[in-house]
């Protein structure tokens, strides 16, 4: 036993010590608009055990922040290049601008990506939320568009949402998914599912770890839907929208076979579940939980039911993204071992 914790260790040093860094800047040539696509071609390859430097682009227009009061010297030139180079044809079913795809060498179907979240860092000095008819849970009370514009501290780390109020600033990465199976075909990247995508789990901040399943050779990971900061439901359907720059370390597993994103914090192990019926939602996550109390935890079937229910927290991811989020956090605390 010994020599096996020896050699793996020995492994992961020497994986460790050829590994990479790698920088990809959001550009017209190296975004997905609004889509994860088995068929999609890799705008980077790398390797299990590189790292990944993702400068990403918020989801808006320079039209529509100017006309919310954004200075033109305040948007984005990577953002104007997109909207101008990217052609229609290239853009949906979705809204998302998103980094991608990345191929990671090695991955194959049935394996288990792991990502890192090493570092989340604000890109531009502002965020925006919005609100519009037809979107959001609210849609009988608000029945027009309206767009507020949040500036944000970078020194202290707040939003200044208005007079007397400071938000605490969160920042993750509201999509962060791999190709789905081809035949989901061009998949639209609003809503979330098997794959990840449009989770907005506010969870996944820097210092935790995601996991995704993998469908197509080389996984094809996007990311991108910057938020400073959002609550859970994300109930007007936008947070505090920003550009991010993100640093993440990708580690494929052929050992490990889940069959839904998972995750994981310094404090709590996270299983999710996604659809349009919040229930069956609800169901998925609790599930999801028990699962893996059962294969990682060693655990009954009866007694991770029963343990979900005393000490997990079900919450709400979001309700407003066609298929609803639903997130389980077991405490890790509680285990011993």
């Amino acid at each position: 036993m010994f020599k096996v914790l020896l050699c793996a260790t020995a492994l992961a040093f020497a994986t460790a010590a050829h590994a990479e860094t790698f920088t990809l800047n959001a550009a017209p040539d190296t975004v997905a608009w609004g889509n994860y696509d088995a068929g999609a071609k890799p705008v980077l390859h790398i390797k299990s055990g590189d790292t990944v430097v993702f400068r990403t682009l918020l989801t808006n227009s320079p039209k529509g922040l100017a006309k919310a009061g954004v200075a033109d010297a305040d948007i984005e030139q990577a953002l104007k290049d997109v909207f101008d180079k990217v052609p229609l044809s290239a853009r949906g079913p979705g809204g998302h601008i998103l980094n991608g795809p990345v191929y990671i060498d090695g991955a194959e179907p049935g394996d288990t990506l792991e990502i890192r979240i090493d570092k989340i860092e604000l890109a531009i000095p502002y965020a925006y939320n919005a609100f519009r008819y037809g979107a959001g849970l609210m849609t009988d009370e608000f029945p027009y568009a309206r767009m507020k514009i949040i500036p944000l501290d970078r020194k202290k780390m707040v939003a200044h949402f208005a007079p007397g109020i400071d938000i605490p600033l969160h920042p993750f990465f509201g999509s962060m998914g791999v190709a789905p199976p081809p035949d989901f075909g061009k998949y639209d990247s609003a809503p979330p599912t098997i794959i990840g995508g449009n989770m907005d789990n506010k969870e996944l901040v820097a210092g935790t770890t995601l996991y995704l399943p993998v469908f197509n050779k080389g996984a094809l990971f996007e990311i991108g839907d910057g938020h400073a900061g959002q609550g859970n439901g994300e109930v007007d359907i936008t947070a505090m929208e920003t550009s991010l720059i993100g640093t993440l370390t990708f580690i494929v597993h052929h050992d490990m076979h889940i069959k839904y994103p998972r995750a994981e914090t310094p404090k709590f192990y996270i299983a999710m579940g996604f659809d349009d019926d919040l229930s069956i939602a609800t169901h998925k996550a609790v599930r999801e939980m028990i699962d893996f109390l059962v294969r990682d935890k060693g655990m009954t079937r009866d007694d991770a039911y029963m343990l979900t229910s005393v000490a997990g927290d079900v919450d709400i991811t979001e309700i407003v993204d066609h298929n609803k989020g639903v997130h389980v956090m077991m405490p890790k605390n509680i285990f011993s071992k």
